[in-house]
This record gives structure tokens, C-alpha cells and sequence, in this order.
């Protein structure tokens, strides 16, 4: 028998397993391959379902780009921050002190609180003599004056007057309405104010139709309007020429839809049905055309005014 020391090897005997090295080994040695320049043993290797670990671990971070303001939402910081920081802005402003009240107009409310209190009403002329000859212990000539001016300067009281709202005695009785004039230049003077706090819109308009509706207010015709306020300010000329012309154009078209009902041979209701206006509307327009047309034929037809003749000069001696 053969010994078994002696013995050739049987190749087909498996090799024995080697023993498995642990995660740390493993890529100790692949730092120390790397290192010296050498491959790694295929001992060394790090198994194939933890190479993409690996791969991750050694990754670098990517730089994250940081995200533009205003796009997306915001940091929870900055959210929980921004009222507070809103509230604290508010707090950095500087606080308008209430205006004080002069003490004669609390006094004129107390008074008279019809004329002075939560709603306006033109004043009459004089009523400043009034005051004063009924409240001589109430009121000194100079701060009743120094009241009464800051009263009609008010824009509560201007627009009193622009509305073309009756004077009022102190008493509370309405008398004759406001002069045109008067209305007029409250309105130039609203406009103005609203120009100074709205300096980038567009107010003209606004203005042009308000003076319009002054002048059909004012019971003048508009020649003599124009003249009434016609002043030195170009601008303001321009306003009421702008007016003037609007109201020419929406008297030209009440006349023409005039001829044209009279040339129709319908009736009001049929007339508006067919040009697909309201009746009511169209009896006010005709009606209006009519004493549109009317108005320069009784101004010719009035007589006017007799003519007082020159005294008779003294016969010559």
C-alpha cells in the first residue's frame, strides 16, 4: 500500500475555502492597493451586492445650487420670521400724531351740530357776523375767523359746495344754492387735491364730466358759463372748453335722435323697440330735445328790456 503522505494529490479534490475576510479588512486593503499603485487581489475584492454601497460612500457630495428668491417656497425660518419682521417694520415707522382739533369748531358743533357735526352743509354769507353777534362770550373775533377759514378750507366742506348743495342759515333753514362759480372753483380745487395724492393717474376725465354736470346745473346756458369762469389759469380755460364741447356733441346727438323719431311716424314705445333703447329712456331724451329746441326761439321771442331814454337837455337860454 501506497502511504498516504506519498501519495499524489487529487486534483479533483476542491480547494479548501479560504477564509472570508470582513467588510473592514477589505477596504483596508483596497486603500493600501490604491496607495502603492498596485491592483487589488481578487482576494481583496469587495463583493459585487456592496460595490454600490461602497461607490456611494466614496461619492463626493454635490454642491447644491442655492434656490433663487421669490421661486418655490420659502425657508420655514423666513416664514415664521416675515410677520413678526413686518410687525417690527411697523413699529420702526414713525407715527403721525392725531391732528388736534381746534377748539372753536368743537364749540361750533356743540352748538350746532346740524351745521358742523358729521355732515357739511354750505354756510350763507355773513354767517361769520352771525356768530359773532350771537356768541360774543364764546367766541374772539380773530379765532372765530382763524375756525371758519379752516372750516371752508376743508375738503368735507368743498365738496358741499361742489355738490351745489342750498346755503344754510344758522338756524338750519336752506336758502338760495351756491353761486356756479363758486361750485366751480370747489371742483378745481378737489381736483387739485386729488392730483396731489394720485400724482401718476389720470384725473382729467373725471374732472371734464363734473364741470359738465356743473354747467347743466347751473341753469345758465353755456356761453354765459364760459363766461362766469373764465379765468387766467390756460389749464383750467382748456377744462371747460373740453366740457362745453362734450355737452355740444350730447345735445347734437338728443336732436338727432329727435328727427329721427319725427321722421319715423312711430310711437315712443315702438320707436324705442326698434332701435332696442328703453322707453323711458327715450321719452326723457325726446322730451329734453324738444326744450333744447324751444330754448333759442323764446330767447329771441322775449321783449327786451325798454331802453330808458336820455334826459332832455336844457334848452338854450
Amino acid at each position: 500500500m501506497t502511504d498516504a503522505s506519498t501519495a499524489a494529490p487529487n486534483t479533483n479534490a476542491r480547494n479548501a475555502r479560504r477564509p472570508r475576510q470582513d467588510l473592514a479588512e477589505q477596504l483596508q486593503q483596497l486603500k493600501t492597493g490604491a496607495s502603492d499603485g498596485a491592483p487589488a487581489s481578487s482576494d481583496a475584492q469587495v463583493p459585487a451586492e456592496q460595490q454600490p454601497r461602497q461607490q456611494q460612500e466614496q461619492r463626493p457630495p454635490r454642491d447644491r445650487k442655492p434656490r433663487p428668491q421669490g421661486q418655490g417656497q420659502q425657508p420655514r425660518q423666513q416664514q415664521g420670521r416675515k410677520p413678526q419682521a413686518q410687525a417690527q417694520a411697523q413699529q420702526q415707522q414713525p407715527q403721525r400724531a392725531p391732528r388736534k382739533v381746534n377748539p372753536v369748531l368743537e364749540r361750533l358743533f356743540e352748538l350746532y351740530p346740524q351745521l358742523f357735526g358729521a355732515r357739511f352743509v354750505p354756510l350763507k354769507l355773513g354767517v361769520y357776523e352771525e356768530l359773532i353777534a350771537r356768541h360774543p362770550e364764546d367766541f374772539k373775533a380773530e379765532d372765530l375767523k382763524i375756525a371758519m377759514g379752516q372750516h371752508a378750507r376743508s375738503t368735507r366742506y368743498l365738496e358741499a359746495v361742489a355738490a351745489g348743495l342750498a346755503r344754510h342759515d344758522l338756524d338750519g333753514n336752506a336758502l338760495d344754492p351756491v353761486a356756479p362759480e363758486h361750485v366751480h372753483h370747489a371742483i378745481l380745487e378737489l381736483h387739485r387735491r386729488r392730483m396731489h395724492r394720485n400724482p401718476g393717474e389720470d384725473l382729467r376725465p373725471q374732472l371734464v364730466a363734473r364741470i359738465a354736470k356743473a354747467i347743466e346745473a347751473s341753469g345758465l346756458d353755456r356761453e354765459a358759463y364760459a363766461v362766469l369762469v373764465r379765468s387766467r389759469d390756460a389749464n383750467n380755460n382748456a377744462v371747460v372748453d373740453e366740457a362745453l364741447a362734450e355737452l355740444a356733441q350730447q345735445a347734437a346727438k338728443r336732436e338727432a335722435l329727435l328727427r329721427a323719431f319725427e321722421a319715423s311716424g312711430r310711437s315712443e314705445q315702438e320707436f324705442a323697440d326698434m332701435y332696442g333703447m328703453k322707453p323711458g329712456e327715450v321719452a326723457r331724451t325726446l322730451e329734453r330735445a324738444r326744450a333744447e329746441r324751444q330754448a333759442p326761439v323764446a330767447a329771441v321771442a322775449e321783449p327786451a328790456a325798454p331802453v330808458a331814454e336820455p334826459p332832455a337837455e336844457p334848452a338854450a337860454d
